[in-house]
């Protein structure tokens, strides 16, 4: 089964969405759609109750995922989902449109870890390599 996770910040929503949705077109599904509390947010009616929820459905979304998909910039949650992925040993792929990756002055240690997978190119680049790396996988 291919089940993924886009873990990013708001301010990269329409990309979220853009990853969510080309690999739902494939056949993967999506453990959870964080995007749709954007509403909430903007309108600033989101309270710490709601925030436990969203996180427990996050945690478990990235507990859940087969793969899970970092698009930076990436805000504090997503560093915790990156965490909480790396923890579970999950499949990960880390995408950076700029140098924010390598540059020792902005890239973390946790990005370099072993079997933290590196894409530097556009969306589709990075959809390719989600879809392709599985497709190879289960040609084996």
């Amino acid at each position: 089964m291919n089940r993924f996770y886009v873990a990013s910040s708001f301010r990269n929503i329409d990309n979220v969405r853009y990853i969510a949705q080309g690999l739902e077109s494939k056949g993967y599904i999506n453990t959870y759609d964080w995007t749709q509390n954007a509403s909430s947010r903007d309108a600033g009616t989101v309270t710490l109750g709601d925030l436990c929820s969203i996180g427990q459905h996050e945690r478990d979304a990235v507990v859940g995922a087969d793969v899970v998909v970092i698009l930076l910039p990436g805000g504090k949650g997503t560093h915790v989902e990156l965490g909480m992925a790396i923890a579970q040993g999950r499949r990960i792929i880390l995408h950076s449109t700029d140098e924010v990756i390598t540059n020792i002055e902005t890239t973390s240690t946790f990005y370099h870890l072993p079997g933290v997978e590196k894409c530097h190119g556009t969306l589709d680049d990075l959809l390719a390599m989600i879809v392709g790396r599985e497709a190879a996988v289960a040609a084996d």
